[in-house]
């Protein structure tokens, strides 16, 4: 059913889910989310299974006209949000009538915010995902970010029974000092000193910040003596963290499929959603952790999720 009619569509607001997997070897990268964590909060309180789309919106939020009775919320960056021009809680479900005014303003902290709808964004699965990619006009809504006048569906569901809201205490914050962990690898054996000298070092954000990947500012990184500056090209991953020929680390996302660069650590897919929500200018640290912890901080927030989906559901 119609959910929502773009009156203004935000800078850059596309349609996302988990991801599109199995099709990097024909040059279609994974998309989907950015802040993976953002994201399934939406979902939950809204009702929504987490493998339902949502709205992506970077920096500067959409208007948009409700159409249809339905439960929204919005999680991730601090955007600040009015219905009918009264404030609204972010991390919150909130009950929107058909003709009521939706306006999702400027960022406040963060880069990325998700607004999620019961029932789930419906656009055509293609490749087994909803998601957007946007270099490839792949997916989402025409493949392309929301413009005014677009009409964006839902799939049908009913409404909450009650209120949900997101635990204070558990809402990321986004300050703009940021610690990333990472894992040494996979060609970590190419540097000496540079290993060292990424974990001891602040690097800022660069203007060159998207989807496709954070290029970072800072001290150089450099080989060991008599390495080559670049590799065969392989597959890459969300969280490669590539050493280019200017030797300035760039942290890969989710619109890269393969790489020449060798990549000295990789961020940890737990931090990942920090990186989604950091801006030109913010610094970042990197911290070095084992791959055990790793996986323990990946099971700690999937239970945290798991139990938090308990409780919601159960309001």
């Amino acid at each position: 059913m119609d959910a929502f009619s773009v009156l203004t569509p935000g800078a850059f607001t596309t349609v996302q889910d988990r991801g599109r997997y199995g099709f990097q070897q024909m040059g279609i990268p994974v998309s989907g989310v950015l802040d993976a964590f953002a994201f399934r909060a939406a979902n939950m309180l809204v009702g929504n299974p987490e493998t339902s789309a949502v709205l992506e919106i970077t920096v500067m939020g959409p208007r948009l006209e409700i159409l249809n009775k339905a439960d929204v919320a919005i999680t991730g960056a601090e955007m600040g949000m009015t219905l009918n021009d009264q404030p609204m809680e972010g991390w919150k479900s909130i009950s929107a009538n058909s003709g009521d005014i939706l306006d999702i303003h400027q960022v406040k902290s963060g880069c990325r915010a998700y607004l999620a709808v019961s029932g789930g964004i419906d656009v055509p699965v293609v490749l087994g995902s909803r998601s957007t990619y946007v270099g490839g006009k792949l997916g989402g809504y025409l493949g392309r970010p929301l413009k005014a006048g677009d009409v964006i569906q839902s799939v049908e569901a009913k409404p909450l029974s009650a209120t949900r809201k997101f635990p204070s205490d558990l809402i990321p914050k986004h300050p703009p000092e940021i610690l990333i962990r990472a894992i040494p690898g996979p060609q970590d054996d190419f540097f000496q000193d540079g290993l060292e000298t990424l974990f001891q070092s602040d690097f800022m954000v660069s203007a060159k910040a998207d989807r496709m990947g954070y290029r970072l500012q800072g001290p150089n990184i450099k080989l060991r003596e008599g390495m080559p500056k670049s590799i065969i090209s392989e597959p890459t991953m969300p969280g490669g963290v590539q050493i280019p020929a200017d030797e300035q680390p760039i942290i890969l996302l989710v619109e890269q499929t393969v790489g020449g660069y060798t990549k000295i650590v990789t961020v940890i897919s737990t931090d990942l959603p920090k990186v989604a929500q950091a801006t030109p200018g913010d610094t970042i640290r990197f911290e070095k952790v084992t791959l055990e912890t790793a996986h323990s901080l990946y099971r700690e927030r999937q239970k945290l999720l798991r139990d938090l989906e308990e409780r919601l559901f159960h309001q």
